[in-house]
């Protein structure tokens, strides 16, 4: 597309009177973003409406003198605030032209789209001193990301009461740290389970003072992991947290035989994903345990997926089995497993949720691409869940979200008795806050049920 092309009028080329205006609507983001750069941070920004003096800079830079004016001074009377909606013209109108061949001063004002002035002044300014042209650059796209999906879901956990925690060989300053955050947040009471003279060594590097958590020693990281079990087998912990231990030696404790904590179901990892352009919560699975899962395990990540998201409020969620295309293909397994996943919850074998499948992962978020490929579905655009053909494409698919779409991942392991939180080193605090207020109502709502039945 062919740019316009500004070029400017000097100082002799200008009479008075000479005018020159632009116009645009200020958009839903347009006040937060100036809040963000501007660092105003109030509900209703003190300084919005310097967003339209921004224009009248725009118009003497871009039309009137145009390139090469250099801007000199400025005052202004405000008027009123502007809200989202309202269309803004900006005029710059010569007034004086001085004496010394160079210096311009023009009549500034805004009004919105019923006249109404916003604001007034005059602005001082040195005419360009050459001819200057050049194309006009294209705006570039700008848009908030907000990061505060987990915010319900934190405070719903601090209104419970604490939940003991079995942390898991927390021998690093980064555990102790996690520690720490997740009881002073008021979510989780921590017991810290492991060497304890490692455990004091790695608080002492981290400067942190562990007076008042509960230590109960052991002589490695699997004994750590097998006494952690026992503690919530025994109901003495509600949920389980990976210290500075890999994740797989803590499941082998959880997944195997005669562990107490395995349910009729198959152990799955879920990441609830707060990405900012997505208009709500997304949960992948399975990115992180089942390498690759069968057709009957997929059912159990899927209804572990399903009955967390119950948790958090949505009575019906939308399931997307995904695949690379949309369509079934008999050389293609994921696809046929995402037709029968489809038919199962049909048949009442997935319980809670509308699930369809095959869908590609532009139609399971985008009702555009759906639209665009004649897809009709109850799911096709508007996924709650993104349940992935294995472990390879889950972990790509939640860390491009990551790192592409600056999303946060909240990581919990379902299916056993009690929630188990795998963080990372690299979570930030915002991610394993969210992480332990999973757990904790998760925890919290098992607990429920449970004397309900009783």
């Amino acid at each position: 597309m062919e740019r316009p092309v500004l070029t400017n009028r000097m100082f002799d080329e200008l009479k008075l009177g000479d005018a020159a205006s632009i116009t645009r609507v200020i958009g839903p983001d347009d006040i937060e973003l100036f809040a963000a750069l501007s660092g105003d941070n109030n509900p209703v920004p003190l300084g919005q409406s310097l967003i339209p003096a921004g224009m009248i800079s725009a118009v003497l830079d871009t039309r009137l003198p145009g390139p090469g004016t250099v801007y000199l001074g400025q005052d202004l009377e405000f008027w009123r605030d502007i809200a989202t909606g309202d269309r803004i013209t900006a005029t710059v109108t010569l007034m004086t032209k001085e004496s010394d061949g160079r210096t311009l001063i023009f009549d500034t004002r805004c009004v919105n789209q019923n006249g109404e002035p916003i604001l007034a002044g005059k602005a001082r300014v040195r005419a360009p001193v050459e001819r200057i042209s050049w194309s006009e650059n294209l705006p570039p796209d700008v848009s908030l990301q907000r990061h505060d999906r987990f915010d319900a879901i934190v405070a719903e956990a601090r209104s419970l009461p604490m939940v003991r925690t079995a942390l898991v060989h927390p021998c690093s300053p980064e555990a102790i740290e996690a520690a720490v955050e997740i009881r002073d947040e008021g979510l989780l009471e921590p017991i810290l389970i492991g060497p304890e003279a490692k455990i004091r060594a790695a608080a002492e590097k981290a400067g942190i003072s562990i007076d008042g958590f509960e230590i109960m020693s052991t002589e490695h990281s699997h004994a750590a992991a097998a006494l952690a079990v026992e503690l919530a087998v025994a109901g003495k912990v509600g949920s389980v947290m990976k210290g500075s231990l890999h994740s797989d030696e803590l499941l082998a404790a959880v997944v195997g035989g005669g562990s107490g904590l395995r349910t009729e179901r198959r152990v799955s990892h879920v990441y609830v994903m707060d990405v900012p352009a997505y208009s709500k919560l997304l949960i992948v699975t399975d990115a992180a345990i089942n390498i690759a899962p069968t057709l009957e395990h997929k059912r159990d990540i899927c209804q572990n997926a399903v009955d967390l998201i119950h948790m958090l409020g949505v009575a019906e969620p939308k399931v997307a089995v995904l695949a690379a295309v949309e369509t079934v293909n008999d050389k293609m397994p994921a696809t046929l497993e995402a037709a029968a996943l489809t038919v199962m919850a049909a048949r009442g074998q997935i319980k809670g949720a509308k699930v369809d499948g095959p869908l590609a992962f532009d139609n399971a978020i985008s009702m555009e691409a759906a639209r665009t490929k004649g897809i009709i579905s109850p799911v096709a655009g508007d996924a709650d869940i993104l349940l992935v053909p294995d472990l390879e494409a889950g972990n790509m698919l939640a860390k491009q979200l990551l790192y592409f779409a600056n999303a946060d991942a909240a990581g919990l392991v379902l299916g056993a008795r009690v929630p188990i939180i795998l963080t990372s080193r690299s979570d930030s605090l915002r991610v394993r806050i969210a992480s332990a207020a999973l757990a904790k109502l998760v925890a919290a709502k098992r607990a429920a049920a449970l004397g309900d039945k009783a």
